[in-house]
């Protein structure tokens, strides 16, 4: 929450009470720097984020460091989400000759997504690091680079344009237009929809979250109660939906960098 929304909390400010309603809005996505490093400032998305990448690491080195033939529960559990990414989304969209080698990498993704939307529900945190833009943006990047790079290395200079492009002759006349609509749609859409989609998904689901939320303790007062009941029920529905979503949005993401790099990989016709 914002400085003004914590305010309204401390200052048990409600409905009829005279103060306005401390609604969520771009305010809620600004944070004070909790320490800063000379001109660097460490917020709380950023240690939410870092607290991410310590808890995957940690989880996967625990569950694997000493893998047995027979597992034990944490290896199970850790076996099982590999197994999801690597069948239900790698080996889907690349097959298993080609997948295998991109495994590692969209296990990671998957479940630093996952992992940093998470954190909208988890006590304290109670804020999805996606939501701000730079975290998805900075993920897209990173499949930007590794498609471009695949498809360059597959065909070459000329056929990784063709590639992109979907350049073909039997097209005719229709190239002309073809050719700059694909360009623009695979080199500068591509990165922002998958980025943007995922930022857009958390952004409003939060939103929504905090919107419901302070309703609840706003309208606590006289015939506010009953309304407050009300807010208080979607705010128990919304964290559930919230948590599907958190899950989709993950699956997409990588299952969208799959798609990306099996493109790279296919071969021009």
């Amino acid at each position: 929450m914002s400085a003004d929304q914590v305010l309204a909390f401390e200052t048990n400010c409600h409905l009829f009470d005279g103060c306005g309603f401390p609604a969520p809005g771009l305010h809620s996505f600004v944070f004070q720097p909790i320490f800063s490093i000379g001109s660097f400032d460490f917020t709380k998305p950023m240690l939410l984020a870092l607290l991410s990448t310590v808890l995957i690491v940690g989880f996967f080195w625990a569950a694997f460091s000493k893998a047995k033939i027979v597992p034990g529960k944490l290896q199970m559990v850790g076996e099982a989400g590999y197994d999801f990414v690597r069948r239900g989304i790698v080996y889907e969209t690349l097959g298993k000759k080609d997948g295998e080698k991109y495994v590692p990498l969209m296990v990671a993704l998957f479940f630093m997504v996952w992992i940093m939307n998470l954190w909208s529900i988890i006590p304290v945190a109670q804020f999805p690091v996606t939501s701000i833009i730079s975290f998805p943006a900075g993920l897209a990047l990173i499949v930007y680079v590794t498609w471009m790079y695949l498809t360059f290395k597959k065909h070459g200079w000329t056929g990784g344009w063709k590639n992109i492009t979907g350049y073909d002759k039997s097209l005719g006349w229709v190239l002309f237009l073809a050719v700059p609509i694909e360009f623009f749609s695979n080199v500068l859409v591509r990165p922002f929809t998958h980025a943007v989609r995922l930022f857009a998904n958390m952004f409003a689901g939060h939103t929504l979250l905090l919107l419901f939320t302070i309703a609840t303790w706003y309208m606590l007062n006289g015939i506010g109660i009953a309304y407050a009941g009300v807010s208080f029920i979607m705010t128990i529905v919304m964290t559930a939906f919230e948590l599907f979503i958190q899950a989709v949005q993950a699956y997409v993401f990588v299952l969208l960098a799959s798609s990306y790099v099996q493109g790279a990989l296919a071969e021009h016709h």
